[in-house]
């Protein structure tokens, strides 16, 4: 009798991407502890996430992920140099009469 799994994953199978992470594999996506996506998501922070499954398992897809990485990256004045500070131009003092 064979031992051999029915579905042996292909080479072409596992160079695609998943498109669904669970809380575990969306942490080491981003490079956080699945601690602090659980308390985001209880404080409705973070990257969007949704329940999937009879069991309700929280997952994340790897677009929103990404896009959201992205809004990130856009809100920091560090990152978005038209949110700099230093590379605005000087605000002018009214002058009041007296």
């Amino acid at each position: 009798m064979s031992t051999r799994p029915l579905l042996a994953p292909t080479a072409s199978s596992a160079a695609v991407p998943a498109a669904f992470l669970t809380v575990k594999d969306a942490a080491d996506y981003l490079g956080l502890s699945p601690h602090t996506l659980y308390v985001w998501r209880h404080r409705r922070q973070g990257p969007p996430s949704f329940r999937m499954g009879p069991r309700g398992r929280v997952m994340y897809r790897r677009e929103a992920l990404d896009a959201w990485i992205r809004e990130q990256e856009l809100a920091d004045s560090r990152s978005n140099l038209a949110l700099n500070p230093v590379s605005a131009d000087p605000q002018q003092r009214s002058h009041r009469s007296a």
